[in-house]
């Protein structure tokens, strides 16, 4: 049994290493740096926290963030798991489907971005489409309707990589459960309820991350688009951060980031906790 611990231990060891060097160890540093004026080197406590959460363009960002997050991920959840039912139950056209669907990630950022500047321009293909409808367009990355855009954009990105997610969920599910229900007499929508959606629990935690996580990436669409700062509905924390590395505001980002770090950590660990309770209870 030591045998074992060791060989086990001695395969982790380089990739604990790594993550120490990389990524534990900077984390550290940057909540040390929190405490401490970045020129000077003095202790300030609470001071870069309290800077932070009174600085204007901190809370618009982060409003803009969290708009964002709840507008994208149900939409992309829901529309994403409704293709992927359709999809599972048509599977003579499933392969070609999910070779479409997943176009959108094989294409690069910098062509997407060049595609959406000649949709969006204000002399774009868009406006030109609606002139010859007898309507005005605008410069749409300059207004209101930039937020839609940059949904649009997310939900076209990550759309089809849900989907594969979603169909492998539910190809972990037996069928011999379908056929018995149907047996019995259930329809398709209680099969859906009684059996599809329960058996989900862990496929949805697992493609939430993920959309959560990718949700933070459309912030290089947005940034090749519109630049340091885009239109106010659309400028993001990832601006935020991006303006205040290049104006060397250290102290303020270090502490903006451990609190972003912490609130994220803490969510995840409220799902993680909430998803084995909810596994115990099953069993």
């Amino acid at each position: 049994m030591k045998k074992q611990t060791l060989t086990a231990f001695l395969l982790l060891l380089p990739s604990f290493l790594g993550t120490a060097v990389f990524v534990l160890i900077p984390f550290l540093d940057v909540f040390r740096r929190s405490f401490f004026q970045a020129v000077g080197g003095s202790f300030v406590g609470l001071s870069n926290y309290i800077a932070v959460l009174e600085n204007e363009a901190f809370l618009q960002a982060l409003s803009n963030t969290l708009r964002f997050l709840l507008v994208c991920l149900p939409l992309l959840l829901g529309l994403s798991f409704a293709l992927a039912v359709l999809l599972y139950s048509l599977p003579f056209a499933r392969s070609f489907f999910e070779a479409f669907f997943l176009l959108p990630m094989a294409i690069p950022v910098a062509s997407v971005v060049v595609f959406w500047r000649m949709l969006f321009h204000t002399d774009g293909l868009l406006n030109g489409l609606l002139g010859y409808g007898g309507f005005s367009g605008g410069d749409w990355m300059n207004t209101d309707a930039a937020f839609g855009v940059l949904v649009f954009s997310y939900i076209w990105k990550n759309l089809g990589y849900d989907v594969i997610l979603w169909i492998a969920g539910l190809s972990q599910i037996p069928k011999e459960q379908y056929e018995a229900a149907r047996v019995s007499g259930a329809g398709e929508l209680r099969c859906f309820f009684s059996i599809t959606l329960p058996q989900m629990g862990d496929t949805i935690l697992m493609i939430g991350v993920l959309s959560f996580v990718n949700a933070f990436r459309v912030f290089r669409e947005a940034y090749l688009i519109a630049g340091n700062y885009p239109h106010n509905s659309i400028y993001m924390l990832q601006h935020l951060f991006n303006n205040w590395f290049t104006k060397l505001d250290i102290q303020k980002m270090s502490a903006a980031a451990v609190m972003l770090a912490v609130v994220i950590s803490l969510m995840f660990l409220f799902l993680e906790r909430r998803n084995e309770r909810k596994e115990r209870t099953d069993s």
